[in-house]
């Protein structure tokens, strides 16, 4: 007879429907410090910020406590306010003039942005300051990653190449398949959004972004 079997097969299964920590979290509260500094740095009030964004006070407060997770269009809306492109939003917080004599990146010393609700993360290439115009990022998108079904617009211009997998690329009323190897350049200022369509695929794209009108 060996009815203890039962019981050892039920503690089996209660190990393997134990959840799993949630980390991401942890992200958005880095997210949400930068963005606090960006805003005290320029001197903006949560009132101010809101203002020029249309979005709440309590979501941006939200944002910067680390509560929610804002999309890129957020991030991007909300750099074009601080006046800086989104790699001010990596790494260490701003100094006040911004200012960065640093000329390269380890590959282990990368900075990352990683959106995890939406799927989407970007490494920053390029050595991180509020003030730089040009900069150089890796985009990883997760399968079935997007920057929303919103179109979204900031300042300056971009560009990029996919280097693994395909992405849909969304300007104005036209939408692009892009595969490995293809390319493409749009002024930011066009609505526009980007997506990764298949399931079980991740897309790799080397993506320039150039802010214009930051600084």
């Amino acid at each position: 007879m060996r009815k203890p079997t039962a019981a050892k097969s039920a503690k089996k299964v209660k190990a393997k429907t134990r959840p799993k920590a949630v980390t991401e979290p942890a992200m958005d509260v880095a997210v949400g410090r930068r963005i606090r500094d960006l805003r005290r740095v320029r001197e903006f009030s949560l009132e101010a910020v809101a203002a020029r964004t249309d979005l709440s006070i309590g979501f941006l407060s939200q944002i910067e406590r680390g509560l929610s997770s804002p999309s890129l269009r957020v991030l991007a809306t909300l750099a074009d306010v601080f006046g800086v492109g989104i790699a001010a939003l990596f790494g260490a917080s701003p100094s006040a003039d911004g200012g960065s004599d640093q000329v390269v990146t380890r590959g282990l010393q990368r900075p990352e942005l990683k959106l995890w609700r939406s799927g989407v993360s970007k490494q920053l290439l390029s050595p991180a300051s509020a003030d730089n115009k040009l900069n150089l990022f890796l985009v990883h998108l997760e399968p079935g990653g997007s920057t929303g079904d919103e179109l979204y617009t900031h300042d300056g211009e971009e560009a990029g190449l996919v280097l693994e997998g395909e992405m849909m690329l969304t300007v104005d009323s036209e939408t692009w398949s892009l595969k490995t190897g293809d390319s493409f350049r749009f002024a930011s200022s066009r609505p526009h959004r980007f997506s990764n369509p298949a399931q079980d695929a991740k897309a790799v794209v080397l993506w320039v972004n150039c802010a214009t009108g930051a600084g």
